[in-house]
């Protein structure tokens, strides 16, 4: 399969920031404050985002199930058995 090379262009302003195009941003997972790398390469910088994977990125790999929900009630109630065992008298 060939690679097609897409060329996508930003200005510069006066105060040196730089617009991303929208089909980038998509592509990439940008929002506002994601911090973009510049790496020098052979002569040409290349822009990635920081950091491959989100914190939900990683959770959903570590988790990839959601956890079954439970109630406040059931949530206190395992708190209270939790504290009787770790404060049983031995």
């Amino acid at each position: 399969m060939a690679h097609i090379m897409t060329t996508l262009k930003s200005r510069l302003t006066a105060q040196g920031q730089i617009s991303v195009p929208a089909e980038v941003r998509r592509k990439l997972g940008l929002s506002a404050g994601s911090v973009l790398e510049w790496i020098e390469e052979d002569g040409r910088f290349v822009v990635r985002r920081e950091g491959k994977y989100t914190f939900e990125d990683m959770h959903k790999a570590l988790f990839p199930t959601p956890p079954k929900p439970i109630s406040v009630e059931e949530m206190d109630e395992a708190i209270r058995k939790h504290l009787r065992r770790k404060h049983a008298r031995r």
